[in-house]
């Protein structure tokens, strides 16, 4: 924190994610004035934090998020370039840009974290995935690592090809979730409850499953175990939804196929 509040950090585009994320370093102690924000349309909120917005940068800050769509990454990152081929860490938690693009735009000695948060992030609640270039150090890490945990947990990868399914399970992964909550609704109403209800219980339902999942020392197995009488209403559901050929697991799996492969013709 120390480095970042005299050398400075940089925030390329604040929306959700990056709001998210200047909230949690600002609650944490970040003094607003080592903070300087690049945004072309700042919100009301952004504007009272008393962050630099839109200023000159600083000469060597110890870190730039880059936290633009991608397809804004063209026009917003030439303005950084100067920063590149030092000791400024670049961490991008811009989705399907590689580590070699950023090399490419601002120079191959330049030290790059590449981050793949999730949306849950927004309420700090998120999960991403790290993984640093050939020039970021371990501390570089350890400091890309501590910043994200403002949002959430964060998981080391090996290799930038764990991107790729990360982004399948974690990334993906709260439109599965959304999905299934539309879907225990719509069989809820289906079975007879009002619109209403069955959204509340879908909700509280999944909501309640996922905390006491994370939380709890046994695995989800012996908890779905736990809860399921053998020859009971329950294992009749779990018989359907566990089907080897239509159930969840095949379901799943084809759905994560299908999101790597759409990413690969992405990029």
């Amino acid at each position: 924190m120390d480095d970042l509040k005299t050398r400075g950090l940089v925030l390329l585009g604040c929306g959700k994610m990056g709001s998210a994320m200047l909230k949690g370093w600002l609650d944490g102690g970040l003094p607003p004035s080592s903070v300087t924000v690049l945004d072309p349309n700042p919100s009301a909120w952004l504007q009272g934090t008393g962050v630099k917005l839109n200023a000159e940068l600083p000469d060597n800050p110890a870190i730039v998020l880059v936290a633009v769509k991608p397809q804004m990454m063209g026009d917003a990152l030439p303005s950084l370039q100067k920063l590149g081929n030092g000791t400024t860490v670049f961490l991008t938690v811009a989705a399907g840009i590689t580590m070699a693009s950023y090399e490419e735009m601002l120079g191959d000695k330049t030290p790059i974290v590449r981050a793949m948060p999730n949306t849950p992030a927004a309420i700090g609640r998120g999960i991403t995935g790290i993984v640093g270039n050939a020039m970021a150090s371990e501390a570089d890490v350890d400091l890309a690592d501590s910043l994200l945990q403002a949002v959430g947990q964060v998981v080391r990868l090996e290799t930038e090809a764990q991107i790729r399914p990360l982004m399948a399970i974690s990334g993906c992964g709260p439109a599965y979730v959304f999905h299934l909550i539309e879907a225990m609704a719509a069989a809820g109403e289906k079975a007879g409850l009002t619109p209403e209800m069955a959204m509340q219980l879908a909700k509280a339902t999944v909501g309640g499953a996922g905390q006491l999942a994370e939380t709890s020392d046994e695995s989800p197995a012996q908890l779905r175990i736990n809860v399921t009488s053998p020859g009971g209403v329950t294992a009749e559901a779990l018989r359907v939804l566990m089907d080897e050929e239509t159930g969840f697991p095949v379901l799943l799996e084809r759905a994560v196929e299908a999101a790597i492969k759409r990413d690969e013709e992405l990029a």
